[in-house]
């Protein structure tokens, strides 16, 4: 009896023992194998494929591919019965809830594609109408899109390596491995927005703030394939959804400010943008003093960042808009072009007066007086410019009929600030289409007032006289030194 008890002490432990330490993969233990499953480690907002974001929504995601045979294929809505088809519903959602491997194309071959069916399945079935979902349904929906979408994005292309943010159009484009099931779960999330059967009511339960905010996030993809969706889809969520418009608007106000004053890298500020100028546009009068702050805090600091060629179209797209729906914001506009007006940028120059000309057609005139001064100071500099360019498109200012309006009307401060400026051009500049254009807006000036004209040429004819004058007296003040230092036996002098 005594030998059946100690060879019980000695018997291995069973495999279902909570107390086996095998369970816990030797953790802790001498000779066991940290394997590190349940450590989080997160280090940036992006991350390769197959992390998932530590703003993800609580769900069972599946991180590595299922083995073969796990994915089931189920029947299309139409073989079963319409009693059925929740259930199927549901049962669908499951199946594409399954993160597969996209890094390699020959892995996973047929789970691929029978979650790429099921989510064409879902998308028409949302598309057609078929049925109202239940409350249910649409919350796992919505869960199986945050498993999908909501994840660390790969590093940039250009992080880490000190290269500038390049024209989009230029550069080799980022493509999505996985973007062949994306994009159908971006399409179903856009239907289930835009259809008429969802109640907004409901539906804010499950698009919510943290919803909303990790859509923002995404914004950030080098896919400009993603983008375009996100931005669609975010545009139909703020005019579907209306009290999540404030906190949409305040999240796309932090982006903007985190990438004018800390990053300036990020992907999707063009496609912000596009979303704010219909937003703008839809603004009542008169203005909240709110959009006004958002104008002079985060739009005109966006002039500032050294990659705004890549979106300054839709830039000043939303300026333009603030000027037309209130033209009284003229002058905030233009004194704040003129202060993030670039030094040694001469592309970017080029850029900033394509939007003064834009902003200036829809100026008043009591505006325009506010900050003609300094802004005809710029100008006159821009006239002056070695680059061609430059000095070409400010030209072209004279060639719209409403600024020559406005320069007209207050021709007696403005031709005496820039006239030295087309005097030089006249005499000195290398380029031929820019001497040809400066006659031009000469002779304009000399038509309006000709009076006016010839005593800013007095003027300058006396000025030159007198700069003449004093670099001879300079000249010859350094010729008497250097007579007066040879006489003296300055035998090592360098005169230059």
């Amino acid at each position: 009896m005594l030998k059946k008890i100690m060879k019980g002490a000695h018997k291995k432990p069973s495999k279902s023992d909570p107390n086996d330490p095998s369970l816990f993969g030797g953790l802790g233990q001498p000779g066991g194998r940290n394997t590190g499953a349940n450590v989080v480690m997160n280090h940036s907002s992006r991350a390769g494929p197959g992390q998932s974001s530590p703003n993800a929504v609580t769900s069972p995601v599946v991180a590595s591919p299922p083995p073969m045979g796990s994915i089931e294929q189920l029947p299309p809505f139409r073989e079963v019965p319409t009693y059925e088809r929740q259930n199927l519903f549901l049962r669908k959602l499951q199946v594409c809830c399954f993160l597969l491997d996209f890094s390699d194309t020959l892995k996973s071959v047929r789970e691929k594609e029978i979650k790429r069916q099921a989510l064409l399945e879902l998308v028409d079935f949302i598309q057609s109408g078929s049925g109202k979902i239940t409350e249910h349904c649409q919350e796992e929906m919505i869960k199986m899109i945050s498993v999908n979408i909501f994840r660390c994005l790969p590093p940039s292309m250009h992080e880490n390596t000190g290269q500038e943010n390049v024209d989009p159009e230029e550069d080799e484009q980022y493509a999505e491995p996985s973007w062949i099931h994306l994009q159908l779960v971006y399409e179903l999330l856009l239907r289930y927005v835009v259809s008429s059967d969802t109640d907004t009511k409901v539906a804010k339960r499950y698009i919510d703030h943290s919803f909303v905010l990790k859509l923002l996030d995404l914004f950030n993809s080098e896919d400009p394939r993603e983008r375009e969706y996100l931005k669609t889809i975010l545009h139909r969520i703020y005019g579907k959804f209306m009290v999540h418009r404030p906190f949409i608007r305040k999240a796309i106000n932090n982006i903007f400010y985190r990438f004018i004053y800390e990053t300036e890298r990020h992907s999707g500020i063009g496609e912000l943008l596009e979303i704010l100028g219909s937003i703008i546009n839809g603004f009542a009068l008169p203005m909240k003093e709110e959009h006004k702050l958002f104008l002079v805090r985060a739009l005109v600091p966006l002039h500032k960042p050294k990659p705004v060629a890549v979106y300054h179209q839709q830039l000043s797209y939303c300026i333009t808009q603030f000027v037309e729906k209130d033209y009284k914001l003229a002058d905030t506009v233009i004194r704040g072009l003129l202060k993030y007006w670039p030094v040694t940028n001469c592309q970017k120059e080029v850029l900033f007066l394509g939007e003064l000309e834009e902003v200036l057609e829809a100026t008043q005139a009591a505006e325009f007086q506010r900050c003609m001064v300094p802004l005809f100071r710029q100008i006159a500099r821009c006239l002056n410019s070695s680059h061609f360019q430059v000095a070409e498109r400010a030209l072209f200012l004279w060639n719209n009929e409403q600024i020559v309006s406005l320069i007209a009307q207050n021709r007696n401060v403005i031709l005496p600030i820039i006239f030295e400026a087309l005097e030089k051009n006249i005499h000195s500049h290398w380029n031929q289409a820019v001497h040809g254009l400066t006659i031009n807006v000469r002779k304009m000036f000399f038509e309006m007032d000709a009076e006016l004209f010839e005593e800013c040429q007095s003027r300058y004819t006396e000025k030159e006289s007198r700069a003449r004058e004093v670099e001879e007296q300079r000249e010859l003040t350094w010729k008497r030194l250097a007579d007066v230092a040879a006489q003296n036996g300055g035998e090592d002098m360098v005169t230059v």
